[in-house]
């Protein structure tokens, strides 16, 4: 058995090497990404009973690992440690496609040789709220994988929990399958996942970051469902990409200056200004729809800037449903708004299988782009990441070639040891 292959090529089916090549952040290097992140060669993990390892073809990039490069808000190797977990290194990746290599013992559903997408959220099956009923994502035992787990998909092998693989498009190429399922299926728990607050047709909903990952994925499954999605966007370049995907308009945020924490109410001035800026915005929004109606559904991320102007937006008995704060965690709410016309805040994260299998069954069937904006050899992670921390990144999702040789294939190349003898 060879103990390690190169990025780019392939053992033979099912031959496991014992170690790997892998992009990871350790302690000592926290900091912004550029510097954090670095590939080195890592043992490949045991296959546990119920456990599988996928070769990673592609994986994707998401803002978690930009946070775990950072060692913040959450040290996550420390979190490990004193978990009782033995390793001193971080792997992210939480996105990524590619081909199940080996199976623990009990593992039924998947095969050697399938081609899967993962699912990017592990529980405890065995967790005492599951076994009572409850939606996995909201149990105790619920992890980001590559985030708050280790062994993510950049590296050469990831380790999954067998419901976490799901089968590929085959209508995607690899970097395009592994680069969409985090963001599209979180949007898509948003959307379809707190009844009777679902999107409906006519519906009109407001999406925050319309031309991100989160945001090109939101108006898609928006327009599948019948709603009318309005994206705000921070410049006019990214107006095209979200009437593309079927935006009926796009809000420029940069022409209003309200962004932030609610002004004190003894300085009646600032709440003054405060006032017009949102209603400025509410118009805004009525002139995009074409009719004067409040979005029905507020599609929420950006959090501290936007949460005072999303609940004031929304219509009665209405809902803001929110997945994140990337422009800080203290969304003020002016609680009038919320209980005096029945509205509803509410968080989400993640998604359950079968959210996550019907993202995959959208794409295979081509209701859904992927929307992969760029891919980058392995060598490039911690470029990409800079980018992402810099707000520099293109529009759409960004995925990282791992075992795919080079961007539109859909095929599995040949083994190393094939081609060497071929």
């Amino acid at each position: 058995m060879k103990d390690l292959y190169d990025i780019g090529e392939l053992p033979l089916l099912g031959e496991v090497p014992s170690h790997m090549h892998a992009a990871l952040i350790r302690p000592e290097r926290y900091g912004e990404p550029s510097r954090a992140i670095a590939t080195e060669v890592v043992p490949v993990p045991e296959v546990a009973p119920g456990k599988v390892l996928v070769l990673v073809m592609a994986a994707g990039v998401n803002y978690n690992n930009v946070w775990a490069s950072l060692g913040s808000p959450v040290d996550v190797v420390a979190a490990r440690r004193k978990a009782g977990h033995p390793e001193d290194f971080h792997i992210g990746g939480s996105d990524g496609s590619g081909i199940v290599w080996a199976v623990g013992e009990g593992v039924k559903q998947v095969k050697v040789g399938d081609q899967v997408v993962i699912a990017p959220v592990v529980w405890d099956e065995t967790a005492a709220d599951i076994r009572l009923g409850a939606d996995p994502m909201t149990s105790t035992s619920a992890l980001a994988m590559g985030y708050e787990s280790n062994y993510g998909s950049f590296a050469q092998f990831t380790l999954l929990d067998e419901y976490q693989c799901h089968p590929k498009p085959a209508r995607l190429t690899w970097e395009e399958a592994g680069c969409f399922m985090l963001t599209a299926a979180t949007v898509y728990r948003q959307l379809r996942g707190w009844a009777p607050h679902t999107v409906e047709p006519g519906d009109p909903v407001l999406i925050w970051g319309g031309a991100g990952g989160l945001g090109s994925m939101a108006i898609q499954i928006v327009r599948q469902f019948g709603g009318t999605p309005v994206a705000v966007v921070s410049d006019e370049d990214k107006a095209e990409h979200c009437l593309r995907l079927g935006a009926r308009g796009v809000i420029n945020r940069k022409e209003f200056g309200h962004w932030g924490r609610i002004p004190p109410a003894d300085d009646p001035v600032a709440y003054a200004e405060w006032m017009n800026g949102m209603r400025a915005f509410g118009r805004a929004f009525w002139d995009v729809l074409g009719e004067r109606r409040s979005p029905r559904i507020v599609l929420e991320h950006p959090g501290e800037d936007t949460i005072p102007t999303s609940i004031y937006l929304c219509d009665n008995a209405g809902m803001v449903v929110t997945c994140g704060g990337t422009s800080g965690y203290r969304g003020d709410v002016d609680l009038r708004f919320l209980w005096m016309r029945q509205k509803r805040f509410q968080g989400s994260h993640g998604a359950n299988t079968a959210q996550f299998r019907a993202v995959a069954e959208l794409a295979a069937q081509g209701g859904l782009d992927p929307c992969m904006s760029l891919a980058v050899p392995f060598s490039g992670i911690a470029d990409v990441h800079q980018l992402m921390y810099e707000n520099q990144h293109p529009s759409g999702n960004i995925a990282v070639l791992v075992g795919t040789p080079e961007p539109g294939r859909r095929d599995v190349p040949r083994p190393a040891r094939a081609r060497a003898s071929g």
